[in-house]
């Protein structure tokens, strides 16, 4: 089920800021007012929160560093000032080092 986020509204029907999200079923009717509360409200429009192609979960396993040394490439991180070790892929050398 979806999790919808309503905007409360002052006397006016002006939004306030403060919101609230709500799970409901698609086919149910959008609240008027906050359950609880019974302050007047109405469904906001937001962007919808899917993982797809390019969201960060994706994003986040395709640059593990498993990942990238499957596809061939070297991963170097810093371990201090100026020294970087080799975390991922078996090309080059195991460490860099600013003195080298």
């Amino acid at each position: 089920m979806p999790t919808y986020v309503y905007e409360i509204l002052d006397k006016t029907g002006t939004p306030t800021g403060e919101t609230f999200e709500a799970v409901q079923m698609m086919k149910d009717d959008a609240f008027t007012k906050q359950p609880g509360t019974g302050k007047p409200c109405r469904r906001a429009i937001v962007a919808p929160a899917i993982a797809g192609k390019w969201s960060d979960m994706k994003g986040k396993s395709q640059l593990s560093n498993a990942n990238l040394e499957r596809m061939g490439f070297t991963k170097y991180e810093r371990k201090g000032k100026g020294y970087m070790e080799r975390v991922a892929g078996k090309e080059g050398p195991k460490s860099i080092s600013a003195e080298d």
